[in-house]
């Protein structure tokens, strides 16, 4: 799988782009500012539909898109995937409302066909890696659900269904809650609600719990490689469920102890219906859904020691770029093709020893995108590999100066 060619319209600080990519790896240098960040940001959102910084797609859009007419932006990629081209577009109109002045509309073609979300989602899948992801040790539980969220969403078109619904169905739960604490509402309405939860829940729950324990016996090898033998990270799912028979449960405070096999999906339906049941008086007396994949965790820990809580920096980057580098492993083994290996300026947040093991993992891959503002981060031997492009004011210059 590459990305062979990419249009960009109105998108950010693109105004207008036309540009071929070649194989292996291709590397973006530019001055802060001048669109590398945007260019990685148009290939995550051709592959997932959803951007890794903005809140919101209207962002997305050149602010002068709109001085001749309704402002919009369009993306188009053409993937070569198994020796087969194929046309992904998406294009961003803003139909704004009343109650929604930013409003966007968001229509997305695969070779001309209009699809769904849903659909997009793995027909090119990438594998992104930016100075943001160096907080994902220590920072908030909601990453970590993010990161699993969007890697499995590549992976499994289950996962993606399930995922949409249980946001839906956990709306309207909350709504009923809120209902319920105003003496309102329908409490047979609640046990169908918790029904529905738990059979979306049980199926993200098990596949996260199966993730994990491939991502944290990749993420072992490739750490101990990193530390040079001395450390041996572990990773953690945590749900928010305690499954019976199954030695995990969500508290920081407890030992934790060697990945479980994953419960089956019936199991865990079962253990969170019987939690709901449980918490039911005090959900509805605070309003809101306590317990359930929403409230999941995962951790990374080293000698038995949480990186989040105790690590140092040092320790946290080694983390999580051995996690990063699990992740496209997997990637790999389960879709069975190469993803697109996507680095956002990583190079001068790692020490010598570290860019030097990530520039032998990129000399391997089928395609690599980086960006960096000084060249100086790289070996001549890797400089000599790459396809040089500059970036300036969202114009993008093939075949710069190597000097």
């Amino acid at each position: 799988m590459r990305l062979k060619h990419i249009s960009l319209t109105n998108f950010r600080n693109f105004v207008r782009l036309e540009l071929d990519l070649p194989a292996h790896i291709v590397l973006l240098q530019g001055d802060n500012a001048q669109g590398k960040t945007n260019f990685l940001e148009a290939i995550y959102y051709l592959a997932t539909a959803r951007s890794p910084f903005a809140t919101a797609d209207r962002q997305l859009i050149n602010w002068l898109a709109g001085e001749e007419g309704t402002p919009f932006a369009r993306l188009v990629a053409q993937v070569e995937r198994g020796g087969d081209l194929q046309r992904i577009e998406i294009v961003l109109l803003e139909e704004p409302t009343a109650e929604e002045p930013h409003r966007c509309r968001k229509l997305i073609r695969i070779n001309g066909v209009p699809k769904r979300v849903l659909d997009l989602v793995g027909q090119m899948k990438v594998v992104l890696f930016m100075p943001q992801h160096l907080d994902l040790v220590a920072g908030p539980p909601s990453a970590r659900r993010h990161y699993l969220d969007a890697t499995l969403c590549q992976l499994d078109a289950r996962y993606r269904r399930s995922l949409a619904r249980y946001g839906r169905i956990l709306t309207q739960r909350n709504h009923l809650l809120r209902s319920l604490q105003e003496r309102r509402g329908d409490l047979d309405e609640l046990l169908f609600w918790d029904r529905k939860l738990a059979e979306e829940g049980a199926y993200i729950m098990a596949r996260r719990q199966s993730l994990v324990a491939e991502l944290d016996e990749l993420a072992q090898a490739i750490h101990l490689d990193l530390t040079g033998g001395r450390e041996r990270l572990r990773l953690r799912y945590l749900p928010s469920i305690e499954v019976p028979g199954v030695g995990y449960q969500m508290s920081l405070g407890l030992a934790l102890k060697s990945q479980p096999p994953a419960p089956s999906v019936q199991r865990i339906a079962e253990a969170f219906l019987e939690r709901l049941r449980q918490a039911r008086g005090e959900e509805i007396q605070r309003g809101m859904s306590l317990f359930g994949p929403h409230r999941d965790e995962m951790r990374f820990l080293v000698g038995g020691v949480d990186l989040g809580l105790y690590g140092s920096r040092g320790q946290q980057r080694t983390a999580v770029l051995a996690l990063k580098l699990a992740e496209l492993e997997l990637v790999r083994r389960e879709a069975g093709e190469e993803p697109i290996l996507l680095l956002d300026e990583v190079m001068s947040e790692l020490d010598e020893a570290h860019r030097r093991y990530l520039m032998e993992v990129i000399s391997g891959a089928q395609q690599t995108i980086l960006t960096a503002t000084d060249l100086s981060d790289y070996s001549p031997d890797f400089l000599a590999q790459a396809t040089l492009l500059r970036v300036r004011e969202g114009r993008i210059e093939k075949m710069i100066n190597r000097e």
